[in-house]
This record gives C-alpha cells, structure tokens and sequence, in this order.
C-alpha cells in the first residue's frame, strides 16, 4: 500500500470504495502525519478523537455501499468556519475561547457528504492578512524550502496558509479556505497546491466569521484539478439563511474535466505585465499561454483598464466592511472580556487586548472611509470604481471564455521580511484582488518552479457562475505543467 498521505482526494476515494484501506486506517494516517508536521504550526485545534469516530462511522456507512459524495475522507477546516462543539478562533485571542453551538452550512455540507474534519487550521487574524503571520496563535511555516537558504522559514501566503500549509505537507487530503482578496488563491501558489475561489455566491457565507461580507467566500484547496471540483461540488449550494447564496443547482463539476478546450478564447490582459514583474513570473505566465494554445484554445489580447485601481479600492472598502462586522466584539455577549470602570472603557481595553495589530489597523482605515465628510470622498467613490472594474470584466468576456494571468507576484517571502511595510504586503493580492471585487470565480494552480525551487501559480478567472470553464481550462494547464507537489 503507497503511503495514504500522499494520495490526492479523487484517489483515496477510490481506495476506499474499492476496500485498499479503511476510512480509520485513512484518518490515523493523516493524525501520525499531522504530529510529525506540528513545527508548521498548520493547525490551531486539532480534532483526532472526533475524527476517528467519524471515520469508524464512514467505515460502516462504506460497508453497507452507503455514503456521501467523500465519506470517509480525511480534511481540514480554515478556523474561520464556524464548527459546532469544536472551538473556533478566527486566530484571534478575542475569540480564544469561543466554542459555537452550531456549524456553518459550508463545513455542514462537507460533513453530510461524510468528509471527516481532522482539525480547525490557522489563518490570519479574522483572515486580514497575506502572510498567515498575523495570528493570535503564531506564524504558519511553508513546508517548500529555498534552494538557497533551506533554513530560512518561509510564509505559506494567506489568509488560508493554514490550510495550505497542510494540504501541501500531507496533513489532510484536502481543506477549506476563505477567499476576499485572493486568500485561497495566494496560498496556494505558495504552497504549489490548487485553490479555488468560487463566483461570490457560490457557497454559503453563513456560520464563517465575517471580514468583509461583500468580497468573504468560502472555497477548497486541493492537490490537483480535480479534487477542486469534488471539493466544491460538496461545498456549494444555495442557503436560505445566506441572503446572498444564488438559488442555483449544484453542477457535476467534476464532469466539465474532459481535457478539451479546443475552440476556447483566453484572455491575456495587458495590465497584468506592469513594469518590474519578475521574469521567471513572466516566463512561467508565457508558458501557460503557448500550453493552451497548443491545446487549441486561441490567445486574444484583452484590456482591463481599471485594474490600476483595484488596489486601492479593495483596501477601502475590505476595511470599511471590516470596521462595521468587528463592531460585535466588545466584550458584552461572547468572547474576550477585559474589564473597566465604565462601558466605554472596557469596550476599548477589550478590544485593544483582543485585537492584533493588522486587524487594528484595518478597522482604524476603515472607521475613517466610513466617517462624515471623509464617506464620500472615499469609500462611494471606491464603490463607483469597483463597479467600472466588474464592467471591465463584463466587457472582456464578451470576446473570451476565460482569462488566464500570474497568481502572485513573487515566490514565498521569508518570515519578516515585509512586516515593517504593509504596502509592500498588501501588493502580494495585486493580481487576486480584481477577480474579487468583480465576484468572479478564480482558479490558482501549481504550474512550475521559481530558480530557487519555490512554487509559482498560474490564475484562471471566469464568467460568473461558470466554474466549469475554469476548472476544465485549468485541468489542461495542470496536465500540461505536470506540476510535481510537496510529497510526490
């Protein structure tokens, strides 16, 4: 039998069903590696006596030829899912003790589709953050090394590094993530794994500790292509009690994966080349490109004008959606409470022992954009222009099907490397941010390797609700890469 943490979803689904091993012999596999893998510091809860009851549970749901769609399948949940019984901390000391009494409808529907939860795995505080370097419970570790410097600990991306961390470690099959600016998507170009941010909408917002309830959506991380769309066919589907879940059916995404894109017209938006992109980036973007045509999907050049400003708009209105949903947590109902001798103070000593110092400083921006006589000048019109990004879009795909550009930047950055200028931290979502403030769903996928043997991505952003494009497209691309994880 090959080592269990090394099979992807899809594969380890069919072992099960074929009986090369049993969902609890799956589980315990995952446990022993998660124990071997604690310096990551992937996890903030780890779950190992409710996953092995679930898994024994699976196993005789498996033995009568019931179960779900990925039962028995060992996975990890970003701590930004609410998870009854179990607690959840949004990687924050202010909800260090929280334990809620019911679940997410996202993490809920993976459970009823017999997906066994290993764990809750760490985030940036409140997922503000592209380092995972921001939480109340320490930094997340890379499990890539540079070639240059192994010793140097390199971050896993975030807000989702957590569960990036480990899928690409061997930990868990599979994980949950959250999506704003590029939070699935980052990470998992750090990490050579795939992520999938889903059109917004898509899945369920209820039950996930909100950031900024426009741009929040839930989303897998996975090994390969197709595991995505296994992932997120368990995840999605409308949700009465999320205002802004689409009452639309659940496709078979895994069926859109037939590898031929012939006839496909992919975009290539020219203000994703802007001055000092790095070349092995460019290279890399330049492969991707030659790989669908020779599939036979045709290039077209495209222009999303308004992309220079997409920044700056999501870094006023992320904030100002923060500043109002992190109004709750003052110390009266749940969570932290630091005492005072009046209200006023101890709202203010509580919040100022329970929040880190990035989420402190979004909610300062933001409380700023959303006060009188700075409203207008900022955050309406931050509103105007993401408004003329989403039509950017909108005009793009009436000549293409799906457009393809770099994930990230650059490579995994060492710990500490850019704490002392959030701005250069913030550019790491230059490329993801427009995708999420237009509600498109994008795709990043492992597509080779940086000189320093560190993983770069390629990104794949779509039509809305067109999921199917994108994974089929990326299924090509991966095909084509023949990427090599972590733990082949």
């Amino acid at each position: 039998m090959s080592d269990l943490t090394r099979l992807t979803l899809s594969e380890a689904r069919d072992g099960l069903h074929k009986r090369q091993f049993t969902a609890v012999e799956l589980v315990d596999a995952h446990l022993s590696a998660m124990e071997a893998g604690r310096s990551l510091n992937a996890f903030i809860t780890e779950t190992p006596d409710l996953a092995r009851e679930r898994a024994a549970a699976s196993d005789r749901r498996l033995a009568k030829g019931e179960g779900g769609a990925l039962e028995g399948l060992p996975i990890a949940v970003k701590d930004l899912f609410c998870t009854e019984g179990v607690r959840t901390t949004a990687a924050s000391k202010i909800l260090g003790n929280f334990v809620p009494p019911y679940e997410s409808t996202v993490s809920g529907n993976l459970k009823k589709s017999g997906a066994v939860m290993l764990g809750k795995t760490s985030l940036d505080e409140f997922a503000m953050g592209s380092s995972n370097t921001t939480s109340h419970f320490g930094p997340v570790i890379n499990p890539w090394r540079r070639r240059s410097d192994p010793n140097a600990r390199l971050v896993p991306g975030g807000s989702s590094g957590g569960s990036a961390a480990a899928v690409a470690a061997g930990l868990a099959l599979a994980a949950t993530g959250t999506d704003t600016g590029g939070s699935i998507r980052q990470p998992a170009a750090f990490c050579g794994i795939v992520g999938l941010k889903p059109t917004y909408g898509r899945c369920s917002r209820w039950g996930i500790v909100a950031f900024a309830s426009s741009l929040d959506q839930a989303g897998p991380m996975t090994r390969s292509v197709r595991d995505a769309a296994l992932m997120l066919g368990a995840m999605a589907g409308h949700d009465p009690r999320d205002s802004t879940s689409a009452p639309l059916a659940v496709p078979d995404f895994t069926a859109a994966l037939s590898g031929d894109i012939r006839g496909l017209k992919v975009g290539i938006p020219e203000e994703y080349r802007p001055d000092g992109l790095s070349a092995e980036v460019t290279r890399l973007w330049d492969d991707g490109i030659a790989w669908l045509k020779d599939a036979g999907a045709t290039p077209v050049p495209i222009s999303l004008p308004h992309t220079r400003y997409a920044l700056a708009t999501y870094y006023i209105v992320a904030p100002a959606e923060c500043s109002s949903n992190l109004a709750r947590y003052d110390g009266v109902r749940y969570g932290l409470r630091v005492e005072g001798k009046t209200l006023d103070e101890m709202y203010a000593r509580t919040r100022a022992a329970g929040f880190g110092r990035e989420v402190r400083r979004r909610i300062l921006i933001g409380t700023y954009v959303l006060s009188a006589g700075y409203y207008d000048a900022y955050y309406a019109k931050a509103q105007k222009v993401r408004s003329l990004i989403a039509a950017d879009f909108t005009k793009a795909f009436g000549s293409v099907d799906v457009i393809l550009t770099p994930t990230a930047p650059s490579p995994a950055f060492a710990i500490g490397e850019t704490d002392d200028d959030p701005v250069t931290m913030w550019l790491n979502d230059v490329f993801t941010v427009p995708c999420s403030l237009a509600g498109l769903p994008g795709l990043s996928l492992p597509a080779g390797l940086s000189a320093d043997g560190l993983p770069l991505g390629l990104q794949l952003i779509g039509r809305p609700f067109d999921e199917e494009t994108v994974l089929k497209v990326a299924g090509v691309l991966e095909a084509a890469a023949g990427f090599k994880g972590l733990r082949s």
